[in-house]
């Protein structure tokens, strides 16, 4: 089993284990787990046990190794890669070749990570269940029924599964922490601009952030640790140096962290008991731990999927128009005769390209985002939600004026079964109701497992902090894995 990445590198310390060794055991769970799962869609075995080879030879002839020296790291398909396509599994970008390694790929490879394949995902990142991608969709390692969460939904699966300790996703209104809710992982998203976005497969620019997902709070922290930092390439990357995380790491003493409790949310319509109650639990461990607990409420919060709806959408809209089939992604091979007649051949090929490469849910949002951002409806709409963006932050402002942390659920259920959503887009998009909060204001915020239902399923509870106080999340969330053990329970099939 691959559950830890500390493991992992203690393993190789003492020489139990060879960095080849454990990537080939890694590609034995991928292999074993993939037809079930679906996890990745892309496994480059071949070079990963170059890659390998080199670790260990580096060992034994001692040259400095990296923080994640012979740890297989599995990354989302969003992310750009020269030794794997980036396809954002799409039909659009299917044999697509990055000519560069997205910042938080380089910074893997710098640190001696081992990349063994790109991970599945919801197309572009639009969609909450990883069901509108291209090749196929992801099932839930816990019940292969039902869905692992999205977009990033391999990511979080592919942990689950054992195939990697750790994986990276994107996250734009919710898509590492509700995967990881479903999946019974750690995920976090980083401040934005804590992480830069370059060769991040842009869906909405002001929103999306790459972040770490993995078992523990302890690997989520190392990960964090190795993307962080300023990327001169990005204008939105902050130019700051970032706290080391596994600094924070302690046991289970809270004493003067003062935690507010989301009350909208746990009075929120839809919500399963199970889950309201685990936060309740959840509140009482930090109280144990020595945190004080207040009721905290975000007056705006009923107005943040609408206002994200509004937002992504015209940012996605705007992002997408490259993909017009003339300079890169998929072109069309034949025009009809009638389309051409009345567009003329470039707009028609523009016209036949995109509706082929683009699927069904992609092409929702885009016509929804250029709507909004349309002339006439730009005031009525996109205008009005930044409008409202704004008040949203300044509650996330006004909160943290009182309370260090706010504490919530992360989802309001738990994963459901595959295809129960996909003809109601607003029940889809209902399950970023207690996550999207958090990628308009900007701020951080982290998902923990906090059990499982009467079911079997996974429950995640969700911990969001001011903007860069990322120390804060780790420093809570570990302390609460300290005094738990949910972050160790894992799927009946989890060794495949």
């Amino acid at each position: 089993m691959l559950d830890s990445a500390s493991e992992i590198l203690r393993l190789q310390a003492s020489g139990e284990a060879s960095a080849v060794e454990i990537i080939k055991r890694s590609i034995e769970q991928i292999e074993a787990s993939q037809d079930k799962i679906n996890a990745y869609t892309c496994v480059n075995a071949e070079l990963a046990i170059r890659d390998a080879e080199t670790v260990d030879v580096k060992r034994k002839s001692g040259q400095p190794l990296g923080k994640l020296a012979g740890v297989p790291v599995a990354v989302k398909d969003i992310l750009c890669t020269t030794d794997m396509p980036t396809t954002c599994s799409s039909k659009m970008l299917e044999n697509f070749m990055a000519p560069y390694d997205a910042t938080v790929v380089r910074r893997l490879r710098e640190e001696d990570a081992i990349l063994v394949g790109k991970t599945n995902m919801d197309e572009f990142a639009m969609g909450g269940s990883t069901e509108t991608s291209a090749f196929g969709v992801t099932r839930n390692p816990w019940d292969n029924n039902r869905t692992p969460g999205g977009s990033s939904g391999g990511a979080a699966a592919c942990v689950a599964s054992g195939t990697v300790p750790l994986s990276l996703g994107s996250d734009t209104g919710g898509s590492i922490r509700q995967p990881a809710a479903f999946c019974g992982v750690t995920g976090l998203k980083p401040t934005y601009g804590r992480v830069s976005r370059y060769g991040l497969v842009a869906f909405a620019s002001s929103l999306d952030q790459v972040g770490p997902i993995a078992w523990s709070v302890e690997d989520v922290a190392v990960l964090t640790d190795v993307i962080s930092g300023f990327e001169p390439r990005d204008s939105t990357s902050l130019n700051q140096e970032p706290p080391c995380l596994s600094s924070v790491l302690q046991s289970n003493d809270l004493r003067g962290l003062k935690i507010g409790i989301l009350e909208d949310a746990l009075n929120s319509e839809g919500i399963e008991p199970s889950i309201r109650q685990s936060v309740i639990d959840a509140a009482e461990t930090f109280k144990q731990a020595g945190a004080e607990i207040v009721e905290i409420q975000l007056p705006h919060s009923e107005h943040y999927v609408p206002t994200y709806y509004v937002i992504a959408p015209s940012e996605a809209s705007s992002n997408l128009s490259r993909y017009d089939g003339a300079h890169y992604g998929h072109r069309s091979a034949k025009v009809d005769g009638d389309l051409l007649a009345s567009l003329g051949p470039l707009a028609a090929t523009y016209c036949k390209s995109r509706s082929e490469g683009f699927g069904t849910e992609v092409k929702r949002r885009i016509m929804i985002g250029t709507y909004a951002l349309s002339e006439g409806y730009a005031d009525q709409y996109y205008n009005q939600a930044l409008k409202v963006r704004r008040l949203i932050k300044s509650d996330y402002d006004a909160a943290f004026s009182q309370v260090d942390l706010l504490l919530g659920p992360t989802t309001p259920t738990t994963a459901f079964p595959l295809g129960e959503r996909l003809d109601n887009p607003l029940q889809m998009y209902l399950v970023d109701l207690f996550t999207v909060g958090a990628n308009l204001a900007g701020i951080p915020a982290i998902s923990l497992p906090a059990g499982l239902n009467s079911s079997g399923l996974p429950i995640g509870i969700q911990l969001q902090a001011p903007a860069l106080q990322e120390s804060r999340l780790i420093f809570a969330g570990s302390a609460y894995q300290a005094m738990t053990d949910f972050h160790k329970l894992r799927p009946d099939n989890f060794s495949f």
